[in-house]
């Protein structure tokens, strides 16, 4: 690892709580779009990641991007898979990785790799699929009539005349 990627590593590292392979994956990751997309940390929503797992790698994408949830530009959709998707919002371009699988070798063998190797070997470079998402808005807040708490706009409902959040929502159960 270079001296600055040691600084970064570092900061992961502190953010994150612990070294481990998980992070070394999102690290790498963020390393290899860096690379592809010419992508710089975010201040706002510049650059965005759709991550296809909420597991420890998705904490350095957090640190070296400037990706997260409260401003927008950090979605989580679950798949279960080590893949992330970037968007360069300056440029349009976008990219998704996707690990690669290597069973012939151990979990231990594995991070070590990760966190000494080369990103280009790591994953697959591939086309994103989800389109790039329209920037975070902010929506207007209603208080529950049930529960009493303010929800914002985008999760009430209008039910017999009063916005409900969707906790308090009775459930119409007349589809399968």
């Amino acid at each position: 690892m270079k001296d600055a990627d040691k600084t970064l590593w570092g900061k992961c590292v502190a953010f994150h709580g612990h070294v481990c392979g998980g992070l070394a994956i999102g690290y790498q990751a963020g390393l290899y779009a860096i690379e592809l997309l010419g992508l710089e940390r975010a201040e706002d929503e510049e650059v965005v990641c759709i991550t296809e797992n909420d597991a420890c790698g998705v904490d350095a994408i957090q640190v070296m991007l400037g990706c997260t949830i409260g401003k927008g530009n950090l979605l989580i959709k679950l798949r279960g898979k080590q893949a992330f998707s970037f968007y360069n919002r300056k440029s349009g371009k976008a990219v998704r990785l996707v690990l690669r699988d290597t069973p012939e070798i151990s979990r231990e063998q594995r991070r070590e790799i990760m966190m000494q190797g080369d990103y280009h070997d790591f994953f697959d470079v591939k086309e994103a699929v989800d389109t790039l998402p329209e920037m975070a808005r902010i929506f207007k807040s209603y208080t529950c009539a049930r529960c009493g708490e303010l929800t914002a706009e985008s999760h009430t409902r209008l039910y017999n005349g009063e916005y409900l959040c969707t906790d308090c929502l009775p459930q119409y159960r007349r589809f399968l």
